[in-house]
């Protein structure tokens, strides 16, 4: 049998009522609901499966809400003793693959991101930034463009999702300029992104500097699995690594397409996306047409993955 990786999704992957089956059908699931809303002082439950859509999309809600629900959906797994050979996740998710790595416990995990996102909320005000996804154009040409568009403002590549996906980040009017550059290049699409800051470029780096100063007290466990982070798409070697990585990664480019080919080098050839939505599997499918992909987020998704799962051993 070959190697399996937990892979965690980011925000926006988020939607009310996610989680929720896995949460009715596993106690140890809904006492993740539990534990997040006494370390928050809030009823996540309520905001997750009962509440709105604005009060889930806040940034400062929204972190947190997608963590919980990763490590709710990872807990089936645990009860039948599937470990990973790695973990990774994609920004806000590398958090998730922390606690299934074993380097921080869930009720830290989950006070930090809501930390993390109320810092790039303050530093990055609504309206100031955003990003957009560039599709079907190569990674020098994306580079190229957010270059030349930087004489009208902050504009920088975000994430490296897979061949052909990259999406770009920072100051409105450097952004858009940006967009347009990728057009005449030979872009196939260009989509301006929904999303409440521009993540991953320089403008956030006064909120990594707020979560380094945050993340003073928190003692992080040695690895149990090894971990590949968004900064270099590299296993993080030591746990005194981690702040740093963290740290980085808020105003870093996310190399997602090069830590899942990093897996793939190294004998993974099952992945399996815990959490809500399925977009990190469609990632991997760009990168290899050979890999099984599974995704746990509801009933359906869990079943299916455990079938498939039973079906390797």
């Amino acid at each position: 049998m070959g190697k399996i990786a937990f892979i965690f999704p980011g925000q926006g992957a988020q939607y009310i009522g996610m989680g929720k089956e896995i949460a009715s059908g596993y106690k140890s699931s809904n006492d993740i609901y539990d534990e997040a809303s006494e370390a928050l002082g809030q009823d996540m439950r309520k905001i997750i499966f009962d509440g709105d859509e604005e009060t889930l999309k806040l940034t400062e809600n929204t972190q947190p809400a997608i963590v919980t629900t990763s490590i709710a959906c990872l807990q089936p797994l645990l009860e039948r003793g599937i470990k990973p050979d790695y973990t990774a996740g994609l920004s806000l998710g590398e958090y998730s693959a922390h606690v299934a790595s074993g380097t921080i416990d869930f009720k830290t995990a989950v006070s930090q991101v809501r930390k993390r996102g109320k810092f790039i909320q303050e530093v990055v005000p609504l309206g100031i930034g955003t990003m957009a996804a560039i599709i079907g154009l190569g990674a020098e040409d994306v580079e190229e463009c957010c270059k030349r568009a930087s004489d009208v403002g902050v504009v920088e590549p975000a994430n490296y999702n897979c061949p052909g996906q990259i999406s770009i980040s920072g100051e409105v009017k450097a952004v858009e300029k940006a967009v347009e550059l990728c057009t005449e290049k030979g872009a196939r699409r260009t989509i301006m992104l929904a999303v409440s800051a521009p993540f991953h470029c320089s403008l956030l780096k006064p909120a990594g500097d707020l979560l380094d100063a945050e993340m003073e007290g928190v003692e992080f466990s040695d690895f149990m699995f090894p971990l590949i982070a968004n900064v270099d798409a590299r296993v993080v070697e030591s746990s005194s690594m981690i702040r740093n990585t963290l740290v980085k990664q808020v105003s870093s480019p996310v190399m997602w397409e090069n830590s899942i080919r990093l897996m793939l080098d190294n004998g993974v050839d099952t992945f399996i996306e815990i959490g809500p939505g399925k977009v990190l599997s469609g990632f991997v499918k760009k990168c290899s047409k050979e890999a099984r992909i599974f995704n746990i987020e509801d009933e359906e998704s869990l079943k299916r993955t455990l079938e498939g799962i039973d079906e390797m051993e």
